[in-house]
């Protein structure tokens, strides 16, 4: 139950959000997913941030975890072996 209720904190934020840019909902439906494409990446905006900070890799994480949660389980880096064959 907690998910739906933070889902739904947010989604009142973002719909002041909306309410002070001035934009309609239900949004035209570019400016939807540009708005949803906008979260996806800023949700990994930290995690990254954090990783250069500590001075760890980031292209890896970029090219799995952040490709696969921003894109899709699809998304994820083929080991070298997999692209040879494809």
């Amino acid at each position: 139950m907690k998910p739906y209720l933070i889902s739904l904190g947010a989604g009142i934020l973002v719909g002041i959000v909306y309410s002070l840019l001035g934009v309609r909902s239900p949004a035209p439906p570019t400016i939807a997913l540009i708005g949803l494409l906008g979260i996806l990446l800023g949700e990994q905006a930290l995690p990254i941030a954090k990783r250069l900070f500590r001075s760890e890799p980031v292209l890896a994480y970029v090219k799995t975890d952040c490709a696969e949660h921003v894109l899709g389980p699809q998304a994820r880096a083929k080991p070298r072996e997999a692209c040879r064959d494809a």
